[in-house]
């Protein structure tokens, strides 16, 4: 028996990349952002899935939308596991910002050493996110089941599978609006596809 897991990021909001989002509230897609998602939908009318699972976060919500409009209107259900990580005070931040301070700085270089102002640290955002498979791959036995989240979510548990150090996050790419999938079973997780983006 085995389960699969679309592991996709969200679509990119309008000033991805220039400033760290977190759990900043109102942060909402674009026009970019959203013909983003609707393509990632198209995407996935190839797929068969039976669920969809979000981050609470409004840009996660809003690409887990355009997936199921796609795909049948399947519900989407929130799952706090996958939300981002909890940045704390550093939310809302530009990167300009972010890059002149130490803590973040280290934050960058060895996370498994780190924490973040909130205190969260990547082994407990992996811990959340995989103990979710898990959990989903023990109640629902052969499902096929989407998981809408952020790009350091999808690297911890892409890490977890393949059996690297959380250190490892800066060596694989996970672009918005990707896939990523994987399989669970019994016998552990292998990684099917990596970062496939829709354009």
């Amino acid at each position: 028996m085995t389960a699969v897991f679309y592991l996709v990021r969200h679509a990119a909001h309008d000033n991805v990349g220039g400033f760290l989002a977190g759990r900043s509230p109102s942060i909402h897609l674009g026009p970019d952002g959203l013909a983003q998602a609707r393509r990632l939908g198209q995407r996935m009318t190839q797929e068969r899935f039976q669920s969809i699972f979000a981050s609470p976060r409004e840009r996660t919500q809003e690409t887990a939308e355009a997936i199921a409009a796609a795909c049948g209107d399947l519900p989407v259900t929130i799952a706090d596991e996958l939300d981002e990580v909890d940045f704390g005070s550093w939310s809302g931040s530009s990167f300009d910002e972010l890059n002149k301070l130490g803590e973040w700085q280290r934050w960058n270089s060895m996370r498994s050493m780190a924490e973040t102002p909130s205190g969260e640290t990547m082994l407990d955002v992996q811990q959340r996110s995989v103990g979710l498979i898990r959990r989903l791959a023990a109640q629902n036995a052969d499902a096929r089941i989407v998981l809408v989240s952020h790009a350091d979510i999808i690297k911890s548990v892409v890490s977890h599978v393949l059996g690297l150090p959380i250190d490892a996050w800066p060596r694989f790419e996970i672009s918005p609006a990707s896939i990523t999938t994987i399989v669970v079973g019994e016998w552990g997780g292998k990684l099917h596809t990596l970062n496939e983006t829709t354009g």
